[in-house]
């Protein structure tokens, strides 16, 4: 069975939306994510955060929603190297579970499903 469009839609609202909060939160979590060659990595968790709210709140109105998947797709793709650092930074000693290896590197994956599910809301917007 298929999701419908709109429950895809509010779905991937909610992570992003989780997500958003979680960055604005708790940046200290997502800093070490940041490339040091970026600079103070507050502003960029800061914002990526706001990103990821506005993005949610683009998918659930209709009007937006196909704005809102793309925009989201960008999003989603534009974060892959914090993602790609934190694997690099992670070792089985971690004191954070986000940063044991096997957490670590199984999100790099994780992310090509999220970027077709979020050019799918943007196709059925």
């Amino acid at each position: 069975m298929a999701l419908s469009p709109a429950f895809s839609a509010v779905s991937l609202a909610a992570l992003l939306g989780s997500s958003g909060v979680v960055h604005l939160a708790r940046p200290q979590v997502f800093e070490p994510l940041i490339p040091d060659a970026l600079g103070d990595p507050r502003p960029w968790v800061t914002w990526s955060g706001v990103a990821e709210l506005a993005c949610a709140t683009a998918l659930l109105v209709p009007a937006t929603r196909r704005a809102g998947g793309l925009a989201s797709a960008a999003l989603l793709v534009a974060v892959f190297p914090g993602n790609v650092k934190m694997a690099l930074d992670s070792h089985p000693g971690a004191r954070s579970w986000a940063r044991k290896p096997v957490v670590a590197w199984g999100r790099l994956p994780v992310q090509v499903p999220l970027v077709a599910w979020a050019l799918g809301v943007a196709r059925h917007g």
